[in-house]
Formats: C-alpha cells, structure tokens, sequence
C-alpha cells in the first residue's frame, strides 16, 4: 500500500508537470484578445489607457502583463522579467502562442498587428500556474522535502493504520486456526475453533465451521476406533481363557504323540493373550481412561530394576543388557506407565539386537533451555531401521520387514505404547540409527528437581 500511494504520488505529479508543458486553450484564446485589444489601445489612446487595461486583467485573471513594441521595449517603461526578449522575438516569428515554462513563472506571449500594421507582443506572466508546489522548478526536477512531507505523510500514515488493521484481520484469525490444528494433530481431539471466529460471516468463518465440523467427525471417528478395539480385546479374554480351561483337559486325555502340538497351542495362546493386554493397554492410553497421577519417582531406581530383569531374560537367548550410566535423577509422574514405556523400549531391543550382544542402557540429566530433562537412552546392536521408517516404528502395528517382528515374537505394539506414555508425561521419545549400526532410542522427561 505504500509503494502503491509512492507511485501514484509520483505519477500524478509527472502527468501534472506534462499538463502544464502546454497552454490551456481558454488561456490560448484569452492572450489572443487581450494582445489585440492592447495593440489596438496603444496607437488609439496611448500607453496610459493600455496600463489601466493590464491593471483590469490583472485583477480579474491574475495575469500581469507588459506590451513590447518592434524595438523591444514596454510601452510603459516597466521593467520585463529576464529572458523576455528571446521569448518576444520567436512571438513575433509565430502566429499563436509561444511560452517559456521552464521558469519558476511561466511567461507566455503571443504578437497582434495594430491597425496601423506594426507588430507589438503581450508577454503575460502566469503565477496561478506557478511552478514548484511539489517540488518541481527550472527546466528539470527540484526536490522540496516539505511539499513532498506535506502531501505524501498524510496518504502514507492512512494507508500504514488501513494495512496494519486490514493485516491484523486477516491473520489473527488464520494464527487461531494455525494453533487449533497443530493441537488437533498433536492427539488432542477436543480442539476447536473458539465461537469468535464462527461468527464471523465471511470465508474465515466458513473455514472455522468447516474445521470444527471435520474435526469433530475425526473424534467421532477415532473414539469408535477405540471403542472397537477394547470391546474386541474385551471380548477375546473370555474365548482364551476357556481355551486354556480346555487345553489343559485335553493334556489329561492325550497321550505324549500330542504334547508338542498342545504346547504349540498355549505358546500362541499366550501370544495372543500378551497382545491383547497390550491393546487394552494401549486403548486406555490413547482414550485417556488413566487418570495420570503426579508421584515423585526414582529414575535410576527404576531403570536399574528394568535393565535387571531385561538381562536375565536376554540371557536366554545369548545376549545380555548393560546398565552403562545411572545418574541419579527423579522425575514426578506415574510410575507404572513410566516403568512400561521403558521396559517396552528395552524388551524391543533385546529381541532385535544381534545375538551375542548387549542392549546398552543409560540414564542421565540436561539441561534444554534452562529446564530440566531426564534422558534415558537404549541401544542395541542389530540390523537398525531404514531412515524413511524411523518415525514409523512408534505406530500401533507396523513392521519394518514383513516377518520380522514375528520372527523376534513382537506384535508391533510395544514402542507405540511407550510413545503415548511418554507423550502424556510431557515428554519426547525418538530413534536414530547411530553411524557404527544398530538402533538407539532416547526418552526425554521433564525433571523439575534437575537444576543444570
């Protein structure tokens, strides 16, 4: 808007400076009697009538007017402004109109026969078509800051307080709108454009509307899902647990022929129960049923005890897990979700490290922005993740290779289930594949009692 009112200023001034380059015809046509009528007056009734005649026009048009003879000099003995004569002689040269509108006054002169045919030319000069008032003078540009102040600032400020609120208009809005979606794809399914913004009647409030009613299917949406997959893992127990109930009937009537097929059965039986448990626990997670309690917890504590048990299971299938740094740190939060986040990261890393290796565990404290952060990081030596699924691998259900989990004996829940629990103790949790191979996953948590 301000390059905008510049330009136009500057436009405006050049075509008025233009304009004024040529006569205009009312003026063209006014010189020409006057001329005549003084030409005629002179010889008829002497230099006195013709200067009481200027003095007429003067008043009237505010033209101020000297009459020159063949010799060059004004009738009256006044004094002609500087560069006339040049002027006069290229009058009497034309017929019509010459001027000189380099000069801060124009001049403009135009020649007339008197009756006794000699030539006189009525030079006028012109000070309502005075030069200058932008900030133009002479045969080019002369810069007038105040005029220019004068003129422009007003335009200038308008224009300024128009954009800033026009912008303020358009953009609060769109930063409501920018924030309320950045909660809705942070999991937060309740976020909704305020009434504010619906009553506005024009795009932005059909986007508003539009918004609050897609995001309120999304929640519908989800909700179902959840609602789905706990009645589903609800349901099964029962099925499962009366499979049990009958598997352990039929180990009473088989004979050994059956046993390996019979303990084929309560191995996946128990797969598919720890799976289900998984589910209802990662349900219950995502729909908020847990009601996020605020006990003080011992980090290391913690840590030490999963690193533990993680180690003697591991030892049975040829690998091992290494507790490489306990920092003691405490954190405020609730300890069972904090002790399965962890141990979900930790257990995913004993089944995918290579055999003969150890899951490397540590715990420390630092320091993001003056505030305080407990950093538990698990590494593993195994094969790592492609780059474009390292933020997949927190989603309920994926797999990285098709069978891999299955070989390993995961179901792809555990480390989703330990993003969720951390996402809802403020926390972040991230995988990186480091540069000699395998996989680290860290986990952030806040740590008020950490000073830095």
């Amino acid at each position: 808007m301000i390059a905008a009112a510049v330009a136009s200023f500057a436009v405006g001034l050049i075509a008025e400076r233009e304009a004024r380059d040529f006569a205009p015809p009312h003026l063209v046509q006014a010189l020409g009697v006057y001329s005549q009528t003084a030409a005629d007056m002179i010889e008829r009734d002497g230099p006195g009538a013709v200067d009481a005649y200027f003095n007429r026009i003067e008043k009237l048009s505010g033209l101020h007017a000297f009459l020159i003879d063949e010799n060059g000099a004004e009738v009256s003995g006044e004094s002609l402004p500087a560069g006339t004569a040049e002027l006069v002689q290229r009058a009497g040269k034309k017929e019509g109109l010459v001027n000189d509108l380099t000069r801060r006054v124009p001049l403009n002169a135009v020649a007339a026969r008197s009756p006794r045919g000699v030539v006189y030319v009525l030079v006028a000069e012109d000070p309502q078509f005075r030069r200058g008032s932008f900030g133009f003078s002479g045969p080019g540009f002369r810069f007038n800051l105040f005029a220019i102040t004068r003129n422009l600032l007003p335009i200038l400020l308008v224009g300024g307080f128009f954009c800033y609120w026009l912008a303020k208009y358009l953009s609060t809005p769109m930063e409501q709108l920018r924030v309320v979606a950045q909660e809705l794809s942070e999991g937060k399914l309740t976020a909704r454009v305020d009434s504010k913004l619906l009553n506005r009647r024009d795009e932005i409030g059909h986007l508003g509307r539009d918004f609050n009613l897609m995001a309120s299917r999304i929640e519908s949406l989800v909700g179902a899902q959840r609602r789905l997959l706990g009645d589903i893992s609800h349901e099964l127990r029962s099925p499962l647990a009366r499979q049990g109930v009958a598997l352990g009937l039929a180990r009473r009537k088989a004979g050994p022929d059956a046993s390996g097929a019979l303990d084929r059965i309560e191995r996946e039986g128990e797969r598919l129960n720890e799976m289900i448990g998984q589910l209802l626990t990662l349900t219950q997670l995502e729909s908020g049923i847990h009601a996020l309690e605020n006990a003080k917890i011992d980090l290391s504590a913690l840590v030490s005890d999963i690193a533990d048990d993680a180690d003697f299971e591991a030892r049975d299938r040829n690998r091992s897990v290494q507790f490489v740094n306990n920092e003691p740190t405490s954190i405020k939060g609730a300890p069972q979700m904090i002790r399965s986040a962890i141990e979900n990261v930790v257990r995913n890393a004993v089944r995918h490290t290579a055999e003969g290796s150890a899951v490397e565990v540590s715990l420390s404290s630092e320091s993001v922005n003056g505030a305080g952060v407990a950093l538990v990081k698990v590494r593993d030596h195994g094969q790592g993740v492609p780059e474009d699924a390292i933020e997949e691998i927190f989603r309920p259900f994926y797999r990285v290779e098709p069978d891999r989990d299955r070989k390993t004996g995961g179901v792809g829940l555990g480390l989703s289930i330990a993003a969720r629990a951390v996402r809802l103790h403020d926390g972040t949790i991230k995988a990186f594949n480091p540069k000699d191979g395998g996989l680290v996953v860290e986990i952030r948590l806040p740590a008020p009692e950490f000073k830095g």
